[in-house]
């Protein structure tokens, strides 16, 4: 495969609040704007031969800005989007055990089980990313690939490149802009950073 740069998209009016947001399809907020601006600057002269994003417009928009004036096509992946939380969108996790009990408990249990009324389950999200994965076998191990998209598909991303459990999905969390690098080979992957946010200065707040 190639060498990944995986970066989540910038905050959004849900991130801020503490809401769960995954199929609906928000803009970043100007915070998340100034985030991404950030990134950029930090990777300008990086060299990237491909991009890969979800096809929603905070992912779209977060590849945009950080491949700006380099030729380069995005390929929109609909297998990277956030999982979707169905009728749990756009609520706390207060709101979200209070109105779906066994959510709220798996949640806290750190099931892999999970099912969102309305939306999907974990398992949906795995085959999700389990293809996505196979289809990076179309990049050579002497490229570098953007991939754009959310906290919950890119740790799962992570976790299944480094052949790790699918339960330490629950244990990884990516912040807003944040960057990870993963190399891959084809006996497997090397983790090289994590969730890195150096970018965005001292005044960054989770």
């Amino acid at each position: 495969m190639a060498k990944l740069l995986i970066v989540r998209h910038g905050q959004t009016e849900f991130n801020h609040t503490n809401k769960f947001v995954g199929h609906t399809d928000a803009d970043m907020s100007p915070e998340g704007y100034h985030q991404i601006a950030r990134l950029s600057k930090r990777l300008e002269k990086v060299k990237i031969d491909a991009v890969c994003s979800s096809n929603l417009r905070r992912a779209m928009t977060t590849a945009e800005i950080i491949t700006a004036g380099r030729n380069l096509e995005i390929r929109a992946c609909p297998e990277l989007r956030e999982i979707n939380y169905g009728d749990a969108e756009g609520l706390t996790f207060d709101e979200i055990t209070h109105n779906f009990p066994a959510v709220g408990k798996a949640m806290v249990e750190q099931s892999c089980l999970i099912s969102f009324p309305g939306g999907e389950c974990f398992s949906d999200l795995e085959i999700r990313i389990r293809k996505f994965i196979s289809d990076l076998d179309r990049y050579a191990p002497e490229q570098t690939v953007l991939i754009a998209g959310h906290s919950g598909p890119l740790t799962l991303l992570v976790c299944f490149l480094l052949g790790a459990a699918k339960e330490s999905w629950w244990h990884l969390h990516m912040d807003n802009a944040g960057l990870s690098i993963v190399n891959t080979y084809p006996e497997g992957a090397i983790l090289n950073l994590f969730n890195d946010v150096s970018h965005l200065g001292e005044n960054f707040e989770q």
